[in-house]
């Protein structure tokens, strides 16, 4: 993958402002908004390690626990007719629709 950093589980994105000639970023994936910037790609890479060790550092602090940027699942929304299809051909398979969804989705990205 390009345009990303990852740190501790925590994916940072990329960003450059040609205006400001400063690269900027955020942690991707979590509702707190935790932003980084640097002059340098090292700058910025070195930023966004500091903010993701303090973001769990404060996360300690306040006895939660830290909120992953991918944390395994998402919901989809989706037709009442594509859910009856996805159903009805996952069981014919003799499988779950959460294996028949993850089983389609690693085969489109194989592709």
């Amino acid at each position: 993958m390009k345009d990303i950093l990852s740190h501790r589980g925590f994916v940072g994105s990329v960003h450059f402002s040609a205006d400001d000639r400063i690269f900027y970023g955020k942690i991707e994936g979590i509702t707190d908004l935790v932003t980084f910037e640097g002059e340098t790609v090292s700058e910025l890479t070195e930023a966004f390690q500091y903010v993701v060790d303090e973001h769990i550092k404060d996360c300690e602090a306040e006895n939660i626990t830290p909120e992953k940027s991918f944390k395994g699942s998402f919901n989809v929304r989706l037709t009442p007719e594509l859910h009856r299809r996805i159903a009805m051909s996952a069981k014919m398979r003799g499988i779950t629709i959460n294996k028949y969804v993850l089983e389609a989705l690693s085969e489109t990205l194989l592709h």
